[in-house]
């Protein structure tokens, strides 16, 4: 399995021509982004860290997301390791809003109207949701992880390189505990080829405790049936404009 770099992607980017582009794990070229804003084409980079925010901001991008150690799935560190790149949206976030010009999206254990409102408490501009939406009718994970996502407390999701070789959270299952417990775990992305042999099975087969249960620190929080739910909860904390 190939992983094509951004720089391969970039013409099927620019004839989706989507409204925005948004990047992980780094910053993007000058050209990438000079080329996105000539399309008309916002920009958007995700940061762990404060100097991350900076460099990002320093690119050009137009909007920064500050992702705490709370969101489930990968760690989007780039500029030191993700395990010392951990840092919680309550921190995180004025520090980024801070030290950028550019809006700010906070992500991280959201999942509720309290969550949104304390975000733009931070001064963050927007938020981004994940877990929340995973539950719903909607989402495209099987009822196995929806039900996992239901029923985790924020204190059983771990962060673990056990099924892809890069730092993410989510529930520490059978498999996870597995992995762990051997000792060895391959770099990205080859632990996640590996794992990938035995993943899809089990996702086809609706056995959880095989497959990548991805999710952040707000799940107990995220039990809405559907997205439309989930969407009229989450708006009812975004703060009335002045």
């Amino acid at each position: 399995a190939y992983l094509p770099a951004l720089e391969e992607q970039l013409d099927a980017i620019w004839e989706a021509a989507p409204a925005v582009l948004s990047v992980v794990f780094g910053v993007p070229s000058d050209a990438v982004v000079a080329e996105a804003h000539r399309r008309g084409i916002r920009v958007v980079g995700a940061a762990t860290t404060v100097a991350e925010a900076v460099a990002l901001a320093g690119a050009g991008v137009d909007a920064v997301v500050a992702t705490g150690l709370e969101a489930g799935g990968h760690r989007v560190s780039f500029l030191r390791r993700a395990e010392d790149s951990l840092v919680g949206v309550l921190a995180l976030v004025p520090q980024v809003v801070d030290a950028v010009d550019v809006p700010v999206i906070a992500a991280g254990g959201i999942s509720d109207r309290r969550g949104v409102a304390a975000a733009f408490a931070l001064g963050a501009s927007a938020v981004q949701v994940g877990t929340a939406f995973l539950a719903t009718a909607e989402s495209a994970v099987n009822d196995a992880h929806r039900q996992a996502i239901r029923s985790t407390s924020a204190d059983e999701t771990v962060l673990t390189r056990a099924m892809s070789g890069r730092l993410a959270r989510g529930a520490r299952n059978r498999v996870v505990r597995a992995i762990e417990a051997s000792g060895t775990i391959a770099p990205f992305p080859m632990q996640n080829w590996l794992t990938g042999r035995f993943r899809t099975a089990a996702g086809e087969q609706g056995l959880g405790e095989l497959q990548s249960l991805w999710m952040g620190q707000g799940a107990p929080l995220a039990d809405y049936p559907t997205a439309a739910e989930a969407f009229a909860e989450l708006l009812a904390g975004v703060p009335p404009r002045t």
